[in-house]
């Protein structure tokens, strides 16, 4: 397991470094990468599930906070995908020893994807490991559905606006730096090909990431070995012990086909 604090790796340049904090356990490859959610960090749930599960199969398990969550540094209003894909990649290349499991909840699962496609070419990423996947979520879940005009206007004339959280006492901030970022990282229109076996993990209830918008990146990715598990009573979050419980068992499937 990993001990004592975590470590902590610089990111970015000049006025745009930030401190990003990463536990790293040693142990076998394939290793496994955690990936958290939009406003989540690696202290949650799954990832102690993760972290356990590593500590007992002795698999390598890298996690890490993206800056403005958790223990890194950073302000969460002024990150972007752009500025937390930057962290995956950085966390990605110095810290994971081998071949890597990626490992993303919801926010998570779309960092995942882009970080496997922007290392397709080493070979070194094994599977995705996809949770709720809000892959373009600031596109197709935030601004084209759940907006309305005047949430629009409110993020376009003042640069953000405090959205209620389900999860959290204090709101969320989307603001037009985040939304407009997010653009330039959509990948849903596209055919994607990370070249690795993708298992997908959905909630028919969730509220959050429709398994209608799950079921969109299973067809995006016609060219790769894609499993789709929906659990019919499931939330976004699947948290529960048998949500947790199939997430092992799919990551234990991946470790060892």
């Amino acid at each position: 397991m990993e001990t004592g604090e975590p470590q902590f790796i610089s990111v970015g340049k000049k006025a745009g470094a930030r401190r990003i904090a990463v536990r790293k356990a040693p142990g076998q490859a394939p290793g496994l990468m955690w990936l958290s959610g939009f406003k989540s960090d690696m202290s949650g749930t799954k990832a102690e599930a993760l972290g356990g599960f590593a500590a007992r199969e002795g698999r390598e398990l890298v996690r890490f906070d993206y800056s403005g969550h958790g223990l890194s540094g950073g302000d969460f209003e002024n990150a972007c995908v752009s500025d937390w894909l930057e962290e995956a990649e950085a966390v990605f290349d110095r810290c994971c020893s081998g071949g890597t499991i990626l490992v993303g909840s919801s926010m998570g699962g779309w960092i995942a994807l882009l970080l496997a496609l922007g290392r397709v070419e080493t070979g070194r990423i094994k599977g995705l490991v996809l949770i709720a996947p809000a892959v373009d979520f600031t596109e197709e879940l935030m601004w084209n559905q759940r907006f309305d005009d005047d949430i629009r206007r409110t993020i376009l004339t003042e640069g953000r606006w405090a959205q209620p959280s389900a999860y959290d006492a204090d709101p969320y901030v989307i603001t037009r730096k985040l939304i407009e970022d997010g653009r330039r990282h959509l990948l849903l229109a596209k055919v994607l090909h990370p070249g690795c076996p993708v298992t997908i993990l959905q909630g028919a209830r969730d509220p959050d990431v429709p398994a209608a918008h799950a079921r969109r990146l299973v067809e995006a990715l016609p060219q790769d070995d894609v499993s789709f598990s929906l659990v019919p009573d499931g939330d976004h979050r699947l948290s529960r012990v048998q949500d947790i419980d199939l997430l092992l068992r799919a990551v234990a499937e991946m470790v060892e086909p």
